[in-house]
């Protein structure tokens, strides 16, 4: 709902019928009707009467919905307010933050066809027959490109003699472009995913090459990592076409079959992130390969559809395990369904996704009921974090029970703040973390560390690399020396 459509008819007798036929159909999607009140598309009243209602209910009901007091009257402003609505122009800047206040569907006739632009509008339908310069001004309303991945083309449905209206697109597109319509037309849904099937096999390829199953994890070698994320980023390009085309995940009903499925993606896209958050046993971290990592796909989110497939795995893993007669064949296939699920895991999530079940085979753990898999993932993980944070605690902290509750406070608070080396010290927060830190337990502990004498200036620079790094890295396992 971002974005906006256009829809056009033949006449003004349909777009009343099909704005009330919409409006009772999705009363949710928020409609409104534009046409001319002064053309006359017949002289008997029943037409008069039927153009003059449709136009005050079309009015009354925008309206109620943005709260504005248009009348036949005063039709030239409503169809400003509405003109600038669509376009987010004044008094609509950045109208998408509030969606209530959008339009999704314009019903119009011949109205906005011409000289409105937006590129906000995204899709144009038609259930009308155009010809010439009609087509090519009606489908060029579309062509402002607001993002190359969020709107990479404007989209034309049209339903009213189908195949006439091709030959007249074809005939229009030839005279208007001096007979060279280049980069015209995108390619259709099933070249997109054949492009899609071709990228898929060409990862499968790239990470079977570096010895990995499943892609549970990164490659080690930087520079197959950065060859991941140009085919990564292209497939995913070549799927929000298909997504804009009418593909959706659950419902394949094209020519060409996909090869990729929903979950696999998710453990691509998981992996990408990892990449763009440096985390991960791959290459992220290098700079020899200059990762272009885009912020729109780190930004995808696919974690309840994760979590629902990971669960259901689980699920099945204990049914296997509590029934008697289950052999360990079945239960290994079970268990190793359930480890394909973790690839869509962090390496971190991974990690304790391992010793939760581990804990479960031995019996030292007993799964509570309606709980989830995810849910116990994220109970080692915060468990382990506390652990963590205890420890460095153990080493810089005093042994006072106020000191320690203050040290703790403002270190969970900043672990939970997203913070980067650039924002670390906002507010003077990191200063003031710094001020929990007993110099003399700090000093024994870097001593130990060095198996040396460090000056106190020398212990003030490891206090702050330390905290630094743990802060930043999300916390990390280290030894706690006995002094």
């Amino acid at each position: 709902n971002k974005f906006h459509a256009i829809f056009a008819t033949s006449s003004i007798a349909e777009a009343i019928a099909y704005y009330r036929r919409l409006k009772q159909a999705a009363p949710t999607l928020k409609i409104t009707a534009l046409f001319d009140p002064h053309i006359d598309e017949g002289s008997d009243y029943a037409n008069t009467a039927l153009k003059q209602a449709g136009l005050i209910e079309i009015m009354e009901d925008y309206n109620a919905q943005y709260g504005q007091d248009f009348t036949l009257a005063n039709h030239a402003k409503f169809k400003k307010d509405l003109a600038a609505r669509l376009a987010h122009k004044k008094p609509y800047l950045r109208i998408e933050k509030t969606p209530k206040q959008q339009i999704d569907l314009l019903i119009v006739v011949d109205q906005m066809l011409t000289g409105f632009d937006s590129k906000w509008l995204n899709t144009l339908y038609l259930d009308k027959v155009l010809k010439y310069e009609s087509i090519i001004q009606a489908f060029s309303r579309t062509n402002r490109l607001y993002d190359k991945h969020e709107k990479p083309f404007g989209t034309i449905r049209y339903y009213r003699y189908p195949h006439s209206m091709e030959r007249n697109i074809n005939y229009a597109v030839k005279l208007y472009s001096g007979d060279k319509p280049v980069g015209l037309f995108v390619d259709k849904l099933p070249n997109n995913l054949k492009k899609i099937n071709a990228l898929n096999d060409e990862i499968i390829e790239l990470f079977d090459n570096a010895g990995i199953n499943n892609f549970e994890k990164l490659p080690a070698d930087a520079s197959i990592c950065g060859k991941f994320v140009k085919l990564f980023a292209d497939l995913n390009d070549y799927l929000e076409a298909a997504k804009i085309q009418g593909f959706v995940w659950s419902k394949q009903k094209t020519e060409v079959t996909l090869n990729l499925d929903e979950t696999t993606y998710s453990k691509l896209l998981s992996r990408y992130k990892e990449l763009s958050s440096g985390s991960g046993e791959g290459g992220g971290g290098s700079d020899e390969v200059p990762f272009e990592i885009l912020g729109h796909l780190t930004e995808i989110d696919t974690g309840k559809i994760d979590a629902d497939y990971m669960n259901s795995r689980f699920e099945k893993y204990l049914k296997t395990l509590q029934k008697d007669d289950t052999s360990s064949t079945a239960i290994q296939k079970t268990v190793d369904e359930l480890h394909k699920s973790f690839a869509t895991l962090t390496q971190e999530e991974q990690k304790f996704a391992n010793i939760f079940l581990n804990d479960v085979q031995r019996g030292d753990i007993k799964p509570e009921q309606g709980k989830t898999f995810r849910e116990y993932i994220t109970e080692y993980l915060a468990a382990a974090k506390q652990s963590q944070i205890n420890a460095i605690i153990s080493v810089l902290g005093s042994t006072e029970t106020e000191n320690i509750t203050a040290f703790k406070a403002k270190l969970n608070r900043m672990m939970n703040a997203n913070v980067t080396e650039a924002n670390i010290n906002d507010f003077c927060r990191f200063d003031d973390l710094k001020k929990c830190v007993d110099k003399t337990k700090a000093k024994a502990y870097f001593e130990e560390l060095e198996s040396a004498s460090v000056s106190v200036f020398k212990v003030n620079i490891e206090v702050d690399k330390l905290l630094q790094d743990f802060i930043i890295r999300g916390g990390f396992d280290f030894l706690v020396p006995t002094f």
